[in-house]
């Protein structure tokens, strides 16, 4: 059953993922990975606002795993930084790393800050 719960999640987070991409391709350019640092930040959030909230196993499956692990993505992070580098953008690929970096810990810290607020 749990990894049942996990692909449901994952099923609804990878879509997710690709079509904040297109988005922000679409409004901000592509000259940074606008799409990628949004699900990054807002994946990293949820997560820690559930890790906090300790909804249960299923629900853990469900979305921190499922949802918030295939929402979320280190590969794509990764590639898009080395593509930018070879590009000789190496002040966009610092960017987008550090970018990447401090909004999932400031996210993390805001979720689970909420999580706590919220009494859990």
């Amino acid at each position: 059953m749990t990894l049942l719960l996990v692909a449901l999640g994952a099923a609804v987070g990878a879509p997710a993922r690709f079509l904040t991409d297109l988005v922000a391709a679409h409004y901000l350019g592509r000259a940074m990975p606008w799409g990628t640092l949004a699900v990054n930040t807002a994946g990293s959030g949820l997560a820690a606002f559930l890790a906090v909230a300790a909804t249960g196993p299923a629900w853990t499956a469900l979305l921190s795993i499922g949802f918030c692990g295939a929402l979320t993505t280190f590969s794509t992070l990764s590639w898009e930084t080395l593509r930018l580098a070879e590009d000789g953008r190496w002040r966009r690929a610092a960017a987008n790393i550090a970018l990447n970096l401090a909004g999932g810990l400031t996210a993390g810290l805001a979720g689970a800050a909420l999580a706590r607020l919220l009494g859990y």
